[in-house]
């Protein structure tokens, strides 16, 4: 959820006089300015709201939801497909039983 006081947004936009120069990689700033744009507010708004934020809570939250790469999706789709399928092997203490399971 995202609360923003439009009173407030409109005085803090006018008493701005302080420019912050951050140097980023151009797709982070693309996909923020994004993002940003898809709740109608500017990028410098949605940072200067991060600010004021860490300022108000004196903390410094970065939260990143754990997202699966293609890869690891595919991966879990085999292992979960071999799982019900029930090609799975023991659990073995040397490698001499591991290499007679192996060869079944």
């Amino acid at each position: 959820m995202i609360l923003i006081d439009i009173h407030t947004t409109k005085y803090i936009l006018c008493s701005m006089n302080t420019v912050i120069s951050v140097r980023t990689d151009k797709d982070v700033k693309n996909a923020a300015q994004q993002i940003a744009q898809s709740i109608g507010i500017s990028l410098s708004t949605m940072i200067n709201a991060y600010l004021r934020q860490v300022i108000v809570t004196g903390r410094i939250e970065l939260y990143a939801p754990e997202k699966m790469t293609p890869n690891l999706e595919d991966f879990i789709s085999e292992v979960e497909a071999e799982l019900k399928s029930g090609k799975v092997s023991d659990q073995f203490n040397n490698a001499d039983d591991f290499l007679v399971d192996l060869k079944k």
